[in-house]
């Protein structure tokens, strides 16, 4: 379908529904969350179909203008993003599942490589990462430490060191999507390496007999944090995309509209991260806590990850 008939067949509902956001009325009327609902599904296909970026610009501000009414009567800021994590952020990352698999891939594949490679072959370590790193590692999880991590410490810091894997994980969020400028390549060279650099450790301190130490303390945290890393690959990827591929669109235009879309995955990457490091500093840090326990609420954990991208919202509205 060609913009000009996707916009005369849709006109008259874009038109009412610009009709009712002029209206200052205290609730929206009976028809205002279908015709949202259209907007935000009709904004979607015309970014899929990469049509011009005055057309969506135009079904953009109707469905932030949209938002904007509905979140105010029912709820406000707060409304607005519950409504993100409940809905928007899934939906946005299924629609986009190809670079996300892509990320994954680049991401995954090394880790398990190497953590099966070094475990057999240790020697291979000390090719991908310098001796004293290593041994640095081998110290954080020898046996007999009161706390797994940078340092050993009380419980009285576990606050202080939930800031710090905040700064550090969303740091490596940040600087992961900020590649994607050099074309997406620079995102999926930082999403391989962090991959390679994770298998060498883990295959390492597993072969060194640190295993129960090693796993009890990232396998909780990892559902969110590895995830994390993952989608701001992806978000990198778009943006480099949106360089090299802009389809009909301008080069200027394709990284403005696409570029909104990868700025909202990495929100949701913070949130992960975010949680993550909540998890990393009060639970998995915890020495009182049987290793077991920690196995069963990581399969938890990465079953909730997994169904919460695959199925939260579905059958709702579209992201917008």
């Amino acid at each position: 379908m060609t913009p000009q008939e996707f916009t005369r067949r849709h006109e008259p509902d874009w038109t009412r529904f610009r009709q009712l956001l002029d209206k200052d009325k205290s609730a929206p009327q009976a028809d205002f969350p279908r015709l949202y609902r259209e907007v935000c599904t009709h904004l979607a296909l015309a970014r899929d179909r990469h049509y011009p970026l005055a057309l969506v610009d135009r079904l953009n501000l109707l469905a932030l203008e949209g938002q904007q009414r509905l979140y105010r009567h029912q709820g406000g800021l707060w409304l607005a993003a519950l409504n993100f994590i409940a809905r928007d952020f899934p939906v946005l990352l299924r629609q986009h599942a190809r670079l996300f698999w892509l990320a994954a891939a680049f991401f995954y594949v090394p880790m398990a490589f190497f953590t099966v490679a070094v475990y057999w072959h240790p020697a291979l370590a000390f090719s991908a990462m310098p001796p004293d790193q290593l041994h640095s590692f081998e110290q954080m999880y020898a046996p007999g430490q009161k706390l797994i991590g940078d340092h050993v410490r009380g419980g009285d810091t576990n606050l202080l060191m939930f800031g710090f894997y905040v700064m550090h994980n969303t740091g490596i969020g940040f600087e992961t999507f900020a590649g994607g400028i050099f074309a997406g390549v620079g995102s999926l060279f930082t999403v391989f390496t962090n991959g390679v650099d994770i298998g060498v450790v883990s295959g390492y301190i597993t072969q060194r007999g640190y295993g129960q130490n090693f796993w009890s303390f990232v396998v909780t945290h990892s559902a969110f944090e590895l995830n994390a890393i993952v989608i701001s690959g992806m978000a990198g990827v778009m943006l480099g995309l949106a360089l090299v591929a802009p389809g009909q669109q301008t080069r200027r235009d394709a990284l403005i509209s696409r570029g909104r879309d990868a700025v909202r995955l990495v929100y949701g990457a913070a949130g992960m991260f975010f949680i993550a490091a909540m998890i990393e500093g009060f639970w998995s840090s915890s020495t009182s806590i049987a290793p077991e326990v920690k196995y069963g609420v990581a399969a938890c954990a990465w079953l909730g990850v997994v169904l919460y991208f695959v199925f939260a919202g579905r059958g709702g509205q579209h992201a917008a």
